[in-house]
């Protein structure tokens, strides 16, 4: 009876109640383009089961049809301590996706007459001098050099204000593990290298290149070298599993070190926008020739299965496909472009990959006209 008697108060109180209710509802950040409504909600429901059943904190995706972005997202927390949820702006560890950044950089300044492909690396680096075979700056760029692999402790390598000169250190005195140009293996090592003979040679740091060259140009503009020992705005807290597969925070690291192999932060809508550079945009059209995308022969003709660090790929279809996946300690990232059909969609998380298994070949399949398969390497 006296709670009838203060019916405004009680609906009051009820709706302050509700309210504080919704404070921790995690909220997404979209854009999308309504004309393709049906494919993108299906996507999207390959992009939920991925986060929920890899435990992921947080994550940006986009895709791009025919040079438009028509769908972009910020999903999850950036922060879980802060309960700060992404938007898609933030910014993402991206991995060896790095690398293909530092290649654009490497072909630009090809054009520009400042590096040379047949040169050799001694020419631009004599503290490598030594080796038992010939090192050449393509074989660096296509992964070919014979440079042997890191260690496990290298991988782990926890260094601070480590700089690429420094860095190559760890194996400038090892000899070479195979014939240069005759196998393919990649390796952080590589694009180090070719990024510090980048900054001898132009005697400017690997992070104004990267803004000269690439990120200016194209227009990326949440994308740049990771430095932990400064204030980047928007950039996400990092992640790990931990031995039952719950996310953690990631490990402290220093990546500038290997900034050109994989060390820069971005996300999604960047990197569909680097996609969309690759099809249509005249500053890719003028340093590269069709051969770009084209296998290069390896031991007794063999053809590698990537190309100026892009994966290539068809479908059972017939359909070619660039690919690119990448993981370091607190964030993955992978890239699909589909040049013929003018597709290029893209993800970032912010927690490391315990599997190349990204939702994209999944999300591509609704926005195809044919139903598509597994992907394999092209022969």
């Amino acid at each position: 009876m006296m709670e009838m008697k203060n019916p405004g108060k009680l609906f009051f109180l009820f709706v302050i109640l509700f309210s504080f209710s919704q404070c921790r509802k995690e909220k997404s950040d979209i854009l999308y383009d309504r004309s393709y409504i049906d494919e993108i909600k299906a996507a999207r429901e390959n992009i939920r089961f991925y986060m929920a059943s890899n435990y992921i904190p947080g994550g940006t995706f986009a895709i791009a049809k025919e040079g438009k972005i028509i769908y972009s997202e910020g999903i999850g927390l950036a922060s879980k301590d802060l309960e700060t949820p992404v938007n898609r702006n933030t910014k993402f560890r991206i991995g060896q996706l790095s690398s293909l950044l530092t290649n654009l950089m490497f072909h630009r300044m090809q054009k520009e007459g400042i590096l040379h492909a047949d040169s050799s690396l001694q020419f631009y680096y004599p503290e490598f001098a030594g080796k038992n075979y010939k090192l050449q700056l393509h074989h660096l760029v296509q992964q070919t050099s014979g440079i042997r692999n890191p260690t496990v402790n290298e991988l782990d390598w926890r260094g601070l204000n480590v700089t690429l000169q420094k860095g190559i250190e760890n194996f400038a005195n090892d000899s070479l593990t195979a014939r240069p140009g005759w196998y393919q293996s990649p390796n952080l090592f590589n694009y180090n290298l070719l990024g510090a003979v980048m900054e001898k040679e132009t005697e400017k740091e690997f992070s104004v290149l990267l803004k000269e060259y690439v990120t200016d140009t194209l227009d990326l503009e949440y994308t740049m070298v990771d430095n932990p020992f400064i204030t980047i705005k928007g950039r996400t807290d990092f992640y790990d599993h931990n031995f039952i597969a719950q996310a953690i925070n990631a490990t402290f690291r220093d990546m500038r070190y290997r900034a050109p192999s994989e060390g820069l932060l971005s996300n999604a809508e960047d990197l569909v926008k680097f996609g969309n550079a690759m099809l249509y945009n005249d500053y890719f059209r003028e340093i590269t020739d069709k051969s770009y995308f084209e296998s290069i022969p390896l031991f007794n003709d063999i053809p590698s299965s990537m190309a100026n660090e892009w994966v290539l790929l068809t479908d059972r279809q017939g359909r070619i496909i660039y690919g690119k996946t990448g993981s370091v300690t607190g964030g993955s990232a992978s890239i699909l472009v589909y040049p013929e059909e003018e597709l290029v969609l893209a993800c970032a998380v912010n927690l490391t990959s315990i599997s190349d298994r990204f939702p994209l070949f999944d999300m591509a399949q609704h926005f195809l006209t044919q139903e598509n398969q597994e992907p394999e390497i092209t022969d």
